[in-house]
Order: structure tokens, then C-alpha cells, then sequence
């Protein structure tokens, strides 16, 4: 009979979902839904939100035993050059913006180059709409996401505005939110999941920790399906692990021009039969995201 370690045969172990960090231990739902602490074992890893995992049970509480193949893993830089996991097993990645703070476009190019990284899905979604002075100026910009292939949503947390068409979005899959700082993320989160508050303090209060929310990620279940990962602390991810060349393919539009380069090294900045550039000026490349990938480049320090 196969075993994962001495004595314990696979077949005894449960199956589970990571829905959060709790602590020093992990809040696993099993498949009636049921959450359990877990410890987990040393020489696993690093485990994240979202991950699948194997779990025994251990008296009151459970241990995770092993890791199930992931088909995405979404990353941020840590302490000391180390790369951290945000989630696992993401479908796409729902980058925020809103009027007020004015939108950061470089950071949602960032965002989407690193879900293209990792072939995660991206949508952009536009919050605070009911702040919206003039709707001209970001619908021109939307514009040029939405002929690339982004699908785009005005909504409103407050009166509701957009939430039907962002939910259809959100349906069936295992998306996260991410975005500046300010853009109203915890009111369309607690808008989208009208017992975040409830099950949060419940986990919190599992694992001991009192009735004050953590700042970890949390995995929750959407009411019309699909879930959700809420990530406050994840302000930057994607870039660390990428090259120049990863950023380019990161452009989606970039992409059919990029084999038509003079050289193969080119580095779509002042080469020589750059095609990239020579789209960017016949107007089939937006000038401002060529703009900002450029400032990525720097940003990354490969220029």
C-alpha cells in the first residue's frame, strides 16, 4: 500500500483548500466545507492561498501533509530578495483603479504584463464611478484596453452601479483583487461578499487570534459562484522574477510584431529594425502604453 510518510497510507489522507494564513498555522476547508486548523509539515514549502493540498487528522486540529499540482502561482518580492507566493491556482487577476486617487496606468500595465507572465486572465476594473466628474478621459483610456482584449468595468461599490456585469466576470473562477492603495478595494470586496466580516472574525477567532482581522490573504466563496482571494497587503507583484524580454511577451499586443524585429536581442528601445517602434509610430501600438513599458524596463533596472 502507497504511503506519504512511514506508516499513513495516501489513501487515508483528506483533501483541502487553503482559504488563509492564520497566525502560525493554516485554515484548510475540506471538501464538506468545514474549516480546520493546520499545522504543516516542515520540509513542505511554502504554502499559499489557494493551494490544494492532502491534510491528516491530528486529534483536534490537522496537519498538511502535501502539496497538490498547482496551474498558477502569483508572486511578490519579500524580505531579502526572496519571492514570496500571493496565491495559488488563480484564474485572473481584477486590477482596481478609481478617479480619486487618479488612476496609476503604469501600475495596471504591471499588473497585466505579470498575470500575461503567468497566463492568468486580467480585468480592469473601474471603481468610485459615482465620483466620476467626466467619464471621457478614462473611457478613452479603457478604450484602449478593451481592443486588446481586457474586458472593462465602471462600477460603484456605493450605488451599485456595474456590479451585475462584474459579477458575471467573477463567476466560476478563483480571481484575486489587486490595485493601489485608495481605490476602495475592502468596500467592493465587502460589497461583493456580504459575509466577509462574519466568517473573518470566525477564522480569527479559530485560531485564537481574537476578534481583530488579519492582514493575510483570505479565500472566500462568491454567493453567485467563483471565489475570491482578499490580499490587503500585496501592493506590488510580478516584476521580480521576469526579464525584458518576459515584459515585451507580458504587452499582449506586442506580441505579433515582436518575431519581426531586425535582431533577436533587440531590445524595442533605439535599435536598429525595431518593428515594436515601428508599430508605435504607424499607430497599430498605443504610444502611451510603449510609453510605460519603457518605464517598466527602467523600472526594473534592464535599461
Amino acid at each position: 500500500m502507497a504511503t506519504d510518510r512511514p506508516g499513513r497510507p495516501v489513501e487515508d489522507l483528506l483533501e483541502g483548500l487553503i482559504v488563509s494564513h492564520l497566525g502560525q498555522g493554516l485554515a484548510v476547508e475540506g471538501v464538506d466545507g468545514t474549516i480546520i486548523l493546520c499545522h504543516s509539515r516542515r520540509q513542505l514549502g511554502p504554502v499559499a492561498v489557494g493551494d490544494r493540498v492532502l491534510w491528516s487528522k491530528q486529534e483536534d486540529q490537522g496537519r498538511v501533509e502535501q502539496l497538490l499540482p498547482r496551474h498558477s502561482l502569483l508572486t511578490r518580492p519579500g524580505h531579502g530578495g526572496r519571492i514570496r507566493p500571493v496565491a495559488a491556482n488563480l484564474d485572473q487577476v481584477a486590477v482596481v483603479v478609481a478617479p480619486e486617487p487618479d488612476p496609476d496606468w503604469l501600475l495596471v500595465d504591471q499588473y497585466a504584463a505579470a498575470a500575461e507572465h503567468r497566463s492568468l486572465a486580467v480585468i480592469i476594473v473601474i471603481n468610485k464611478v459615482d465620483r466620476l466628474r467626466q467619464r471621457a478621459g478614462i473611457e478613452d483610456t479603457l478604450e484602449t484596453f478593451r481592443n486588446i482584449g481586457y474586458p472593462c468595468h465602471l462600477v460603484s461599490a456605493k450605488t451599485g452601479e456595474g456590479l451585475d456585469e462584474l459579477k458575471s466576470s467573477l463567476k466560476g473562477r478563483l480571481s484575486i483583487l489587486s490595485g493601489q492603495s485608495g481605490v476602495g478595494k475592502s468596500s467592493l470586496t465587502n460589497t461583493l461578499l456580504p459575509g466577509k466580516n462574519l466568517k473573518t472574525r470566525e477564522l480569527s477567532e479559530k485560531a485564537g487570534l481574537g476578534r481583530h482581522t488579519t492582514t493575510s490573504a483570505m479565500l472566500y466563496h462568491l454567493p453567485d459562484g467563483g471565489s475570491l482571494i482578499d490580499s490587503p497587503g500585496v501592493a506590488v507583484f510580478g516584476l521580480a522574477e521576469m526579464t525584458a524580454q518576459d515584459l515585451a511577451q507580458g504587452y499582449r499586443e506586442f506580441r505579433p510584431f515582436l518575431q519581426h524585429c531586425q535582431f533577436n536581442d533587440c531590445r524595442h528601445l533605439k535599435d536598429k529594425g525595431c518593428a515594436l517602434k515601428e508599430a508605435v509610430t504607424e499607430g497599430s501600438i498605443d504610444g502611451a502604453r510603449y510609453d510605460r513599458f519603457v518605464k517598466l524596463l527602467g523600472k526594473m533596472h534592464l535599461i
